[in-house]
């Protein structure tokens, strides 16, 4: 009884988090971005900070800008991934009705002392941008700007609003800064703005187009780099199909060819390579808690990766402030099952006993790292008192996510797993003391091996990372999601190949440590995408000082551990398969 009431108040938080998730991804922040004559539209004020550090964000009014005098709205609404991508929306205190013009007119007043004056000069100094919302359509300014002829700094005292509506809808935004007044000591600095509506041919579908960079994001480019990595693809599969396969059917061919020899002269004679190890190849693997969670975990991130960009292709995410953030953890949490699954199986066919310790690691292995680095960045954000400093209370909503949604979805993958698929089903029996492993050429062991393997990988994705790292880093939209999916399939497709001919070799050295090899030389993909983060870096951007530099090498190792896990757990799949095929078609006792 007690067991089917807490199956039943799980039920209900499980189904109450998904309708409030759906009912955030459907109902916009401006009520359904429908307006009426006359109806109240807001102008949200987000963040200010320097250009070329575009993570290094702070609230609006901590430079000592002024409000309007509206101190009341209707309504307001703030998503877990928007706060935890750092957007803080304020109330201009600006008056704005739909399809109601208004001139030039002040709205408030800055004296400038000496600390209002040196905060201008410094963001003025350091070309600060600033962030505003109207409807959802985002609108950047610049504070001011610098004469370097005279040393005189000017800012910027008046917004004119330009906005297009077709219907009842808002669907076109533009700001333009006037009015430059120059920054002076106990200067009375006066704002003011204009809001000029105009009717605009642009469907509500297609407003977000202003915003995307069609001559960035290269058609051509991408489909050269598309077809460079399919011939990469096409190269690799014949490489597997035309050489490695025959020469294991020469194996076949060699190894069956005389059963009537005496079996000692049979050992004594052409037994070599991958078949000397049949009776250790289907050995547990070292750490097999370890492994197994991470396998498990790289099952759920290629699922989540997958499945999210199916979404945003379909519907466009990328339009939403947080979004596509929101949706990643919905998806990730209501998948854990899959987690628990495979890392269960997994687990209980290498004889592992400690089930609900593994599962455990399975469940917060990613999070874990996700929250320690978000932790670390969280300190320096706080310092700089950046608006990328993560609220307590979404804190506290993550690890409720983690705690009631994540692992309860996890342990009823682990018990699936291992009660369906958990049982050994080796075509090869282990023997029960390890095979001394002989020693090979240096360019044969597992760590050159691990070294190698993800080069040609990197190579597939290698133009695109350019892409991703740009849009993130920099002012662009990613919006060529659908490319993207080509990539990540052609990322796999490659992955799987290399690894079956890296575990070829490394079985055919007579090294049977073929499941952290295949998931290693995988994995290794990521390692050359952090190196290439260090150019990007240094060589690509102009991002300067202690928070953007933690924030971007935390969070690209991040993305490079996820990445990697990924890799990995296709590398060990399709090896695992490889490795089950050429020992299953051979019975050898």
């Amino acid at each position: 009884m007690n067991t089917k009431r807490f199956a039943m108040d799980y039920l209900k938080v499980f189904v109450s988090f998904l309708v409030i998730h759906l009912t955030c991804l459907v109902n916009g922040d401006e009520h359904n971005h429908l307006y009426k004559s006359n109806e109240e539209v807001v102008l949200w004020m987000n963040t200010v900070g320097p250009y070329h550090n575009r993570q290094e964000t702070y609230t609006y009014f901590s430079l000592p800008f002024c409000a309007g005098p509206k101190d009341s709205i209707s309504h307001y609404h703030e998503t877990l991934g928007e706060a935890l991508q750092g957007v803080e929306l304020i109330h201009s205190g600006l008056e704005m009705r739909f399809k109601e013009d208004i001139s030039k007119v002040p709205f408030c007043q800055v004296n400038l002392d000496d600390n209002k004056l040196k905060a201008f000069i410094y963001a003025v100094r350091n070309h600060y941008w600033y962030q505003m919302y109207i409807d959802d359509l985002p609108i950047w300014g610049i504070v001011g700007e610098l004469d370097e002829t005279n040393n005189k700094y000017y800012i910027w005292t008046h917004k004119k609003f330009d906005i297009g509506f077709n219907d009842h809808h808002i669907v076109d935004v533009n700001l333009t800064s006037e009015t430059k007044v120059e920054l002076k000591v106990n200067t009375n600095i006066e704002f003011t703005y204009e809001i000029n509506w105009k009717s605009s041919p642009i469907i509500y579908k297609d407003r977000f187009n202003k915003y995307l960079d069609p001559k960035f994001f290269q058609h051509r480019i991408h489909w050269f780099s598309i077809f460079n990595s399919f011939m990469m693809v096409i190269f690799l599969v014949g490489l597997v199909s035309m050489i490695l396969l025959r020469t294991v059917r020469k194996d076949y061919a060699r190894y069956s060819q005389d059963e009537e020899v005496d079996a000692m002269d049979k050992d004594l004679g052409d037994e070599y390579g991958w078949k000397q190890v049949h009776g250790d190849v289907f050995r547990p693997a070292s750490y097999p808690m370890l492994f197994s969670a991470i396998i498990g975990c790289g099952h759920h991130i290629t699922l989540v990766t997958l499945v999210v960009i199916t979404f945003t292709i379909i519907g466009d995410l990328y339009t939403e402030r947080g979004s596509l953030l929101g949706t990643s953890i919905f998806v990730y949490a209501v998948t854990s099952p899959v987690n628990g699954y495979f890392g269960g199986a997994l687990y209980a066919k290498m004889g592992g006993r400690i089930w609900i310790r593994q599962m455990l690691l399975s469940a917060f292995l990613l999070p874990s790292l996700v929250c320690g680095m978000a932790f670390l960045i969280n300190f320096i954000a706080i310092y700089y008192h950046a608006s990328r400093a993560i609220p307590f209370g979404s804190m506290v909503a993550v690890a409720c996510i983690c705690v009631f949604v994540i692992l309860p979805l996890t342990l009823v993958g682990t018990l699936l797993g291992r009660n369906l698929s958990g049982q050994p089903d080796y075509p090869c029996r282990v023997n029960a003391v390890p095979r001394p492993i002989p020693e090979k050429k240096w360019f044969m062991e597992p760590l050159i091996i691990t070294m190698l393997g993800g080069i040609l990988p990197f190579g597939s994705i290698f133009i695109e990372m350019y892409f991703i790292f740009t849009s993130f880093w920099a002012y662009k939209i990613y919006y060529v999601y659908g490319f993207m999916l080509l990539v990540v399939l052609i990322l796999m497709v490659v992955t799987v190949c290399v690894t079956i001919v890296c575990t070829y070799f490394l079985l055919n050295a007579e090294d049977y440590r073929w499941q952290w090899t295949s998931f290693a030389a995988a994995a290794s993909t990521a390692f050359y995408v952090y190196l290439y983060s260090f150019y990007y870096f240094m060589f690509k951007t102009k991002m300067y000082g202690l928070f953007q530099t933690a924030f971007y090498f935390g969070y690209m190792a991040l993305f490079s551990i996820a990445l990697g896990i990924m890799c990995g757990t296709v590398g060990y799949i399709g090896a695992h398969a490889f490795v089950r095929k050429i020992y299953t078609t051979v019975k050898i006792d």
